[in-house]
Order: C-alpha cells, then structure tokens, then sequence
C-alpha cells in the first residue's frame, strides 16, 4: 500500500463486506501443505488521514473452519487444536500502519484458545472504489502474516523426523469492506 494510495481513502470505519472476504490459512501436513478457511468472520477497518491511526479488528468463529475434509475440521474443531466448545472465537485487534521500504504493516494482538500474542501482518492496497455496484464505497487490501501454533497452545507439536502437522501457519486475508 503506497501513502498516495492511503490518501485518496476517505477516513471513516469500514465494515467487511464476508460474501467478498476470505480469511484463509496454509499449514505444513505431511508431505505437503493445507489450505483452509473460515466461513464466519466480523470486523471493522478504520482508516485515517495519518497512517498512523489506523486500525482494525476482527472476530472469527472457530467452528466455521473448513478445509474440505470433514473428518480434519471436526479434529481441528475438537479439544486437540482450537477447543471450540472453550475458546469459540480467534480476535484481532491492529492499530496503526507502519511504512517500511513502501511496505505497510499493522501491528496488534491476535487471541487464540485464550492466548494473546503480538503480531505482524504485511498488507498490501488493493483499491478504493467510490462507488461500488451499488453506490457504497468500498475498499480492498489483502494481508499475511506467519504464527506459531504452540505459540496460542494449538496441538501438540510432534517430535522427531516425522512431521505430521507443522508448527508454522501462514494466514491469509483478502478483504473488501464498505462504508
């Protein structure tokens, strides 16, 4: 995202828009890597003069994970990783973008299974629409960022030559949102 860009978009809250939305995830499993969603997610993106005052937020629901497997969503979905019945919600709360080489990056706090942690996410501008499909204004940016599973105390992290879940989750953020 370029400061130019940054300032065509008018300051105000933005809600994001979930049918134009993905909030996605990729995991070492084996052999190969997994890639997943979300389906049931809400937040907000405030946007201001300064790239220094601007935030969001975002609540998931746990249960809505999907990775087209039934039987690997029910475990993700059980007391081994998220322990929906505990913990139903992942919460990210950013404030402030910060530049660096042309890059901007929001910092904040993600809560997972009741665990807080700082983290990072590189986001990138994807557009300003003044006058969407119907008239509304939209804006589009896609985020990503790397946690640590173990970090938020997700499974168990195996031991040994044999790699079946990695430790290390890429996530992924593609989001319109409308003021």
């Amino acid at each position: 995202m370029t400061t130019v860009a940054l300032d065509k978009v008018p300051a105000g809250t933005w809600t994001i828009d979930p049918m134009h939305s993905t909030v996605g995830f990729s995991i070492r499993h084996l052999m190969g890597k997994v890639r997943g969603t979300f389906e049931e997610f809400t937040g907000s993106v405030t946007t201001a003069a300064r790239p220094s005052d601007c935030s969001a937020t975002a609540t998931v629901a746990m249960s809505s994970v999907n990775t087209g497997v039934r039987m690997r969503d029910d475990d993700l979905r059980s007391a081994n990783f998220f322990d929906i019945d505990r913990f139903p919600h992942m919460v990210f709360e950013g404030t402030g973008l910060t530049e660096n080489d042309g890059l901007f990056e929001i910092c904040g706090k993600l809560m997972i299974r009741g665990v807080t942690r700082d983290i990072a996410m590189g986001v990138e501008f994807l557009g300003f629409d003044e006058t969407g499909l119907q008239g509304e204004q939209r804006i589009g940016f896609s985020a990503a960022t790397t946690i640590r599973r173990s970090d938020f105390g997700v499974g168990a992290v195996g031991e040994g030559e044999k790699v079946v879940v990695g430790d290390k989750v890429t996530v992924l953020l593609d989001v319109q949102a409308v003021r």
